[in-house]
């Protein structure tokens, strides 16, 4: 995958957008799954920055906390032993989240917020549909508890879908207007960040 310059300053930019996100979610932890504040980086990143350079910079985002960096939203923060905890299949879903979010956003100068939403939802959807399944594993077959397709869905979605389609719509907001800003400054900008 060839990147420009410009292509892998925006995916460590959004990185680190990541991992600051998922601190101040720290304050916000439910015993299973936290409340997120980094679908909404995800979604943005994707939307922005378009398919490939959006899941690069959520790739990074994770291989940092695998490496150790305490960059996740729950103790121990980072470390290969993360892949263990029952939220790190939501961790994976932001890499093709944002991969989903950038194939499907509007490519036009000026998008507008409806098809922007749907393209984020679209993302938000990959991570629950990797991240669920990851969740279910983890609480029934490593630590040993018995949870149910229905108890997870439970834990692990229905407390925070609405949360996370009100962060898709302001990440739609969000999006048109910076490609608005973006087009307005660039003349002959496509709009997109990449």
């Amino acid at each position: 995958m060839k990147l420009s310059p410009r292509d892998m300053a925006l995916a460590a930019l959004f990185a680190a957008l990541a991992a600051v996100a998922a601190m101040l979610s720290r304050f916000f932890i439910t015993p299973y799954v936290p409340f997120s504040l980094v679908p909404f980086v995800v979604m943005l990143a994707g939307g922005l920055l378009g398919a490939r350079v959006g899941a690069l910079s959520m790739l990074i985002y994770v291989l940092l906390g695998l490496v150790g960096l305490p960059v996740f939203e729950t103790a121990p923060f980072g470390g290969p032993a993360y892949v263990l905890k029952p939220t790190f299949g939501f961790l994976l879903g932001f890499i093709g989240g944002a991969w989903v979010t950038g194939a499907l956003a509007p490519k036009q100068k000026d998008p507008g917020v409806v098809p922007l939403f749907f393209a984020m939802v679209a993302g938000l959807a990959v991570i629950y549909v990797i991240g669920l399944p990851y969740l279910y594993v983890i609480l029934n077959f490593y630590m040993g508890k018995t949870f149910s397709a229905l108890q997870v869905i439970k834990i692990g979605f229905l407390p925070f879908i609405g949360f996370d389609l009100l962060k898709a719509a302001l990440a739609a907001v969000l999006a048109r207007l910076v490609y608005r800003r973006l087009h307005g400054l660039g003349g002959g900008s496509t709009g997109r960040v990449r």
